[in-house]
C-alpha cells in the first residue's frame, strides 16, 4: 500500500478534466464527461485481487480536507483486516434492521393490500379481505411485525378456531401471506409463525375434523318441473332472476349480475367475464329456448337484465333468497345448481360436462392443462335438455338417460 505524496490542491482541482486523478493513499478523484467530480477510494479485495472503489462522496459536499480523512480511516481498516465496502454495507444492514424493528404488522398490510388489491376479482373480495383482518387479526395490527411470534398468531386464532373455523382458515392465510410479504422485504427475519404445515398443524386442530361439510339445501330434480311452475306464476324480478338460475346452472350473483352486453341473441350465447366467476375464468352460457324467451320478455331499462332499485344496479341477492324461502321453505337458490348436477348424475351426463356446466375447475391440475376445451357443443345438448326436463309435466320414468345419443338430445 503507498501512501505517497498528496497530488492535489484546490487550484488544481479546479482544472482538472473528465478521468480519475490520484492524490496518493488510494484516493481518488473522478471528474465525470459533465464535469462532476466525486471522490473514490480504491484498492484491492483481499480474497480476489480485484480493484474496489468505495465512493466518499461528491466534491461539493465533500471537500479535500475531509475525503483525505476518510481516505485515512478506510486505509486504518484494511490495516485491521476490514474491508470498507463490506463494513459499511454490514452497518447500512444493521441500520436497516434498527428500522424495520419499528415497522408495524398494520403499516405491512397496508403495503401488501396496496400493491395487490388491483390483482383480486372484484371489490367485494378486497373489502372481505381488508375486514377480516381488521376484525380478527386487529390485536397484530399495532404489533411490530418483526416482533410476531407463534404465540401471537395463536392468540388470534384460538377464539374462532372452533366456532367459525373457514373464517379463521383465511385470516391465518392471511396472517402468513402478510408476514411472508414483510420477510420477503426484509422487515423481519426468520420463519413464518403463521406457516400451517409442520407448525400451526401441531397445535391447532386440524379444520376438517372441525367442521361438518354444510351442503346447499336442493330442491330434488324430480320435482324441478313443478317448483318452475309455481315460480312461472308469480309476477316480478325476483321470480324471473330464479327462473334464468335454474335454466342456466350458474351461481346466485352470476345471475343477478346479467348485463345485456354480456348477451349474444343471434348465437344463443351468454358469456360472463372471468372477473364475475369464482375461479377468475370466462364462462360461456349456451342459451336455451326457454332462457331466451326471459329475455325477450324483459325490457331494457339498465345495464343489468335483472335490475335493482335504481337502473344502474342489479337486483340484490335477497330477493330471489326471500322468494325462495316463500316458494320452498328450506331451501335456497344456490341449491338449484346441486338440482341440476343432480339431474345430471342420473341422466348420464357425463361428469366432465356437468362440471363444465357448473364452470367447477378441475382439482387435478394435470387433467386441467390438458382439458383446455370449454366443451361448448356438448354442453348446448345438456342445457337443452335440461329445460325440456324441467318444462315436462312429471310422469312414471320422467327420467331420460342422454349418454347414448347426445346428438338427438332437445
Amino acid at each position: 500500500m503507498v501512501f505517497g505524496r498528496k497530488k492535489l490542491d484546490p487550484l488544481t482541482i479546479k482544472g482538472l478534466g473528465p478521468g480519475r486523478h490520484a492524490d496518493g493513499g488510494n484516493l481518488y478523484l473522478l471528474v465525470k464527461p459533465d464535469g462532476r467530480k466525486t471522490w473514490l477510494f480504491r484498492y484491492r479485495d483481499r480474497i480476489t485481487g480485484k480493484p474496489r472503489d468505495a465512493g466518499l462522496g461528491p466534491l461539493a459536499d465533500v471537500k479535500l480536507t475531509l475525503a483525505r480523512e476518510k481516505a485515512h480511516a478506510m486505509r486504518l481498516q484494511l490495516l485491521d483486516g476490514v474491508d470498507p465496502l463490506n463494513a459499511k454495507h454490514e452497518r447500512k444492514e444493521a441500520e436497516r434492521a434498527e428500522r424495520a424493528k419499528r415497522v408495524t404488522f398494520g403499516w405491512c398490510l397496508d403495503r401488501f393490500l396496496a400493491m395487490n388489491e388491483a390483482e383480486w376479482r372484484n371489490d367485494k373480495h378486497r373489502a372481505q379481505w381488508r375486514s377480516s383482518m381488521e376484525t380478527y387479526a386487529a390485536s397484530l395490527i399495532p404489533m411490530f411485525v418483526a416482533e410476531i411470534e407463534t404465540a401471537h398468531v395463536i392468540g388470534t386464532l384460538e377464539p374462532i378456531w372452533t366456532n367459525k373455523t373457514e373464517t379463521a382458515t383465511r385470516v391465518r392465510q392471511r396472517i402468513e401471506t402478510v408476514l411472508s410479504w414483510a420477510t420477503a422485504n426484509r422487515y423481519r427475519l426468520g420463519e413464518n409463525p403463521a406457516r400451517w404445515k409442520g407448525h400451526i398443524d401441531q397445535i391447532l386442530p386440524k379444520p376438517a375434523k372441525l367442521k361438518s361439510v354444510r351442503h346447499h339445501p336442493a330442491v330434488p330434480y324430480l320435482e324441478m318441473h313443478r317448483f318452475l311452475t309455481d315460480l312461472r306464476s308469480r309476477l316480478g324480478i325476483s321470480a324471473r332472476v330464479l327462473e334464468w338460475q335454474i335454466l342456466t346452472a350458474v351461481r346466485p350473483g352470476e345471475a343477478t349480475g346479467t348485463r345485456w352486453a354480456e348477451i349474444d341473441m343471434d348465437a344463443a350465447l351468454w358469456t360472463i367475464p372471468g372477473e364475475r366467476m369464482k375461479a377468475g375464468i370466462t364462462h360461456r352460457v349456451p342459451l336455451s329456448r326457454p332462457a331466451l324467451d326471459i329475455l325477450r320478455a324483459l325490457p331494457v331499462v339498465g345495464p343489468f337484465v335483472f335490475p335493482g332499485g335504481k337502473p344502474k344496479s342489479p337486483l340484490s341477492l335477497a330477493a330471489g333468497l326471500n322468494l325462495m324461502k316463500d316458494l320452498r321453505p328450506g331451501f335456497v337458490p344456490h341449491g338449484l345448481r346441486s338440482s341440476f348436477r343432480d339431474w345430471c348424475a342420473n341422466t348420464g351426463v357425463s361428469r366432465d360436462v356437468a362440471e363444465r356446466c357448473l364452470a367447477h375447475v378441475l382439482k387435478d391440475k394435470s387433467e386441467a392443462a390438458y382439458q383446455r376445451s370449454d366443451m361448448l357443443e356438448p354442453r348446448k345438448r345438456v342445457m337443452a335438455a335440461w329445460a325440456k326436463f324441467i318444462e315436462t309435466p312429471p310422469r312414471t320414468g320422467n327420467v331420460t338417460n342422454i349418454s347414448r345419443s347426445p346428438a338427438k338430445i332437445g
